[in-house]
């Protein structure tokens, strides 16, 4: 197949609000090294992707604030393969947007879809089974979508029912879907999962350029209608206030509930290269692979927090002079601005107090008056040794 016919159109304009605080509206997650790579995943993404789709062929659709950021990232970038977004209104019009400008350039184009946010284990079999969808694609008019194998029941993700089932996914061909499942709950995540008939839909999409248009004009009429004149306008000074109208009149949807789950034509590609979606904390944490003795993989300044750690005891048991750390702590931690700040106190529950040290049967609960008494007296005679 002709490697110039190839495309690859990245999604990157989503807030990425569920990575919070270290991801914000000014700089989401795409622009962040949250994995702690060395790289974005923007710029992760389009690396990836340069190895199966000639770089002049990559197009990033990105809100308009984000322009500055995407060049930052991708400096490479030719202007005209930035796509800006006026308003965000979900992935249907965005797609729509990115393919209608492919159109223009190359009727012929094959393209892949993606998000900006993933992270891939084997890139080499990332490589070969997207160069293998595009073969595909090329030989059948379907809608492709990469389906990944389940590791736990997550409510996150959408699901993938294959026709065949089990059998149809262990041989680890293209087949077509059954149905779409799209965030059950936790309980209908795990039925699904128990079946062996479902997948998750990483969203990661390949299909013909005039395959999209057809199946979006049958089940999203009114993309054509709000595009209509883009072949005479995309590419001009008009452009932007052609696309600022067009989204004004679309849908807030996503491709997946307009065409995905509405097709005929919709085939899933069960692969093994290892995924992972950064979309919460959750994915990030079972990503890490360090992981300390408390069960931590990620620090403070990581996740987009100052910390401050303080100890109420020394090593010598000395809790007075360790209390003094909390008039700087506080005033270090007041200067911080435009961040989340924590104070993580090292402390003992019930410290002082002979039948409450350590002992969490007393973590609120209110001692009777007997047990106040006693512990008062103990607390009055180590704070009286303390200022001997």
């Amino acid at each position: 197949m002709n490697r110039d016919n190839r495309y690859c159109v990245i999604l990157a304009g989503g807030p990425g609000s569920r990575f919070w605080p270290i991801s914000r509206v000014e700089k989401p997650k795409q622009f962040l090294d949250v994995a702690d790579t060395g790289k974005t995943f923007l710029r992760m993404t389009f690396e990836r992707f340069s190895k199966v789709v000639p770089r002049e062929n990559i197009i990033v659709v990105t809100a308009e604030k984000y322009h500055d950021l995407v060049m930052e990232n991708i400096p490479e970038l030719d202007e005209k393969n930035l796509l800006l977004e006026p308003y965000s209104r979900n992935t249907a019009p965005c797609v729509a947007y990115a393919n209608y400008t492919i159109l223009q350039r190359n009727p012929e184009a094959r393209v892949v879809v993606t998000p900006s946010d993933h992270v891939i284990i084997d890139e080499d079999l990332f490589v070969d089974t997207v160069i293998k969808a595009f073969e595909y694609v090329v030989e059948k008019d379907v809608l492709m979508t990469l389906g990944i194998p389940p590791t736990r029941p997550d409510c996150n993700y959408g699901y993938v029912q294959a026709c065949g089932g089990r059998e149809a996914i262990a041989k680890g061909e293209p087949v077509q879907v059954k149905t779409f499942t799209e965030k059950p709950d936790k309980t209908i995540a795990k039925i699904l999962i128990d079946s062996g008939e479902f997948l998750w839909n990483s969203s990661i999409f390949i299909w013909k350029a005039k395959t999209i248009r057809k199946e979006m004009k049958k089940y999203l009429p009114e993309i054509p209608r709000c595009f209509k004149g883009w072949e005479r306008v995309l590419g001009t000074s008009l452009e932007k206030e052609f696309v600022a109208h067009a989204y004004t009149e679309c849908r807030n949807i996503s491709i997946d509930h307009a065409v995905m789950e509405k097709t005929d034509n919709a085939w899933v590609f069960p692969v093994k290269f290892g995924w992972v979606d950064m979309g919460t904390w959750e994915s990030l944490y079972d990503f890490m692979p360090d992981k300390d003795k408390n069960g931590n993989s990620i620090t403070a300044e990581k996740a987009g927090l100052i910390l401050h750690e303080i100890g109420f005891l020394d090593e010598n048991g000395d809790m007075l002079r360790c209390l003094h750390e909390l008039v700087p702590t506080f005033r270090e931690a007041e200067q911080v601005k435009g961040r989340p700040t924590l104070i993580l106190a090292h402390s003992v529950k019930g410290k002082g107090v002979s039948f409450m040290e350590n002992n969490a049967g007393w973590h609120g609960k209110a001692p009777n008056d007997a047990e106040y008494a006693q512990a008062m007296a103990e607390l009055k005679a180590q704070l009286a040794e303390l200022e001997a």
